[in-house]
């Protein structure tokens, strides 16, 4: 597998292993999955009647009194009373093997490959943190919404992306397959790819 480095035009040889698998769709389908729900908080939490302050008191007598019976303060149905079905932290993680991530990452590299959506360059750097510097660079490369992987990331990248809603500089460390699919193009270097194939090895 070669791709064509951006900047230069010389060619860089792939690891056929890593991307020119074939797409597993099942398989990227579970990691996402499993990728979205790992990151849900699951930190709300109600109070049920057992755990509102209060007296456990029956608030009147059973009969005679006009009032409908109650045997608590607490009760869902009064005011400050507690929920009924209190919601209670929840852990929404669920369970994956580090072979079948690597195996969806690899299928998603090698897809945007093959619809011509991951671009190679031998490096990517800003000379300044400017905005309007890599506004202009992306744009003269016909670039929208991209991801740009870097090993290491050069500051002036990070800090002239932050005010691009719809670009985003990740380090090799912090690849995810949601962010992977979710960018029009993939902007990579070749330092990346080494480390990248080194991981994966």
């Amino acid at each position: 597998m070669e791709l064509i480095l951006q900047d230069t035009n010389k060619i860089h040889v792939l690891s056929e292993k890593i991307f020119n698998v074939s797409f597993n769709e099942p398989l990227v389908h579970q990691i996402v999955v499993t990728y979205l729900a790992r990151k849900r908080q699951g930190s709300k939490a109600q109070k049920s009647r057992s755990e509102v302050s209060g007296s456990g008191k029956k608030p009147w007598r059973q009969k005679g009194t006009g009032k409908a019976r109650a045997g608590s303060l607490r009760s869902p149905i009064w005011r400050s009373g507690g929920v009924t079905f209190a919601a209670k932290p929840k852990k929404y993680i669920l369970k994956i093997n580090k072979k079948m991530y690597q195996g969806a990452l690899k299928s998603i590299f090698s897809e945007l490959i093959r619809q011509n959506r991951l671009f190679l360059f031998a490096d990517f750097f800003l000379e300044s943190p400017k905005t309007k510097i890599l506004f202009k660079k992306l744009q003269s490369m016909n670039f929208k919404r991209v991801l740009i992987i870097a090993d290491p990331i050069n500051q002036n990248l990070s800090y002239a992306a932050r005010n691009l809603y719809y670009v985003c500089v990740l380090s090799v460390n912090a690849i995810n397959p949601v962010s992977l699919i979710s960018y029009d193009t993939v902007l990579i270097t070749v330092s990346a790819i080494k480390k990248i194939e080194d991981m994966f090895q």
